[in-house]
């Protein structure tokens, strides 16, 4: 009687472990693909940056809402330049890399990888992307010994946007050259503190020269900017998305924020993402 017992007993662990096998190729797959936001950096983190696992972003939250497997192949300081070329400037992704894993492993550059993994995953249900604040970055630190550096940014601006929109072109092109069909979304950039109108008003550009070529190549924007200015509308906030609890804290004043999202801030951006993803499947 025992016989046939475990021979019942291995056929029931067979099946559950075919059974699990297909649910999680029904999950599907996602890419996220970016910068320090997408791969959940937080600055002066210490001996957390060893292990990739200690750093949560949106993409990590988007498994869970959207029932996916989620790639996360954001590096901090990432550009769109360097997004597509090792040799083009960065805000110390390569440095990062260096020193530090990432969430995924890869030699080249960021579209090296994702494009291989868009090959080797053709059932892919989303790609995201969120880029281009770096790029306004180092044009910051170009102009930081500048004599009047609110002048140099200015005069340096309109050259960095039209970069920012060309790259982000050859990006969304070069993913659907692969072959990809699915859903590609293009994640905007919030303010860190709506109640400035210039910085805001930078971060509109940005996110205007971000989304551009989106409509071309048939993806759409989560309007992350939106989401996170309706966040902080109560009066009490005073229009700054440090108060809102939405960004990190800043390890040198516990009353100020860097510009990175804590993780209400990164899930708030994961449940953009996600309402974008629904309402072009639908």
């Amino acid at each position: 009687m025992k016989l046939p017992s475990m021979a019942s007993s291995l056929l029931l662990l067979v099946a559950a472990l075919i059974a699990g096998s297909a649910t999680a190729e029904e999950r599907g797959h996602a890419l996220a693909l970016g910068d320090s936001v997408v791969f959940g950096y937080i600055t002066q983190a210490g001996h957390a940056y060893v292990n990739a696992s200690n750093f949560i972003g949106s993409p990590e939250y988007l498994e869970q809402l959207l029932h996916v497997d989620v790639a996360n192949g954001g590096c901090p300081g990432e550009a769109t330049g360097s997004f597509l070329s090792s040799a083009a400037a960065d805000h110390g992704c390569r440095a990062y890399r260096a020193a530090f894993p990432l969430h995924v492993a890869y030699n080249s550059n960021q579209l090296a990888f994702a494009t291989a993994f868009l090959t080797q995953h053709p059932g892919t249900r989303l790609v995201t992307i969120g880029l281009g604040a770096n790029d306004a970055f180092i044009l910051e630190d170009a102009c930081a010994a500048d004599p009047n550096p609110p002048q140099c940014i200015e005069a340096g601006l309109p050259a960095v946007l039209t970069a920012v929109g060309t790259n982000m072109a050859t990006i969304l092109a070069e993913l659907r050259a692969t072959g990809f069909g699915g859903v590609i979304v293009v994640v905007n950039y919030y303010s860190v503190d709506y109640s400035d109108p210039t910085g805001t008003g930078l971060t509109a550009y940005l996110n205007q020269a971000i989304a551009a070529p989106a409509q071309a190549f048939g993806a759409v924007v989560a309007d992350v900017f939106s989401a996170f200015q309706n966040a902080v509308k109560n009066p009490t906030l005073g229009g700054k998305t440090c108060n809102a609890g939405l960004l990190n804290v800043d390890p040198q004043n516990q009353a100020l924020c860097d510009v990175h999202p804590s993780q209400s801030g990164q899930h708030l951006i994961a449940d953009t993402v996600a309402r974008t993803y629904w309402a072009a499947t639908r």
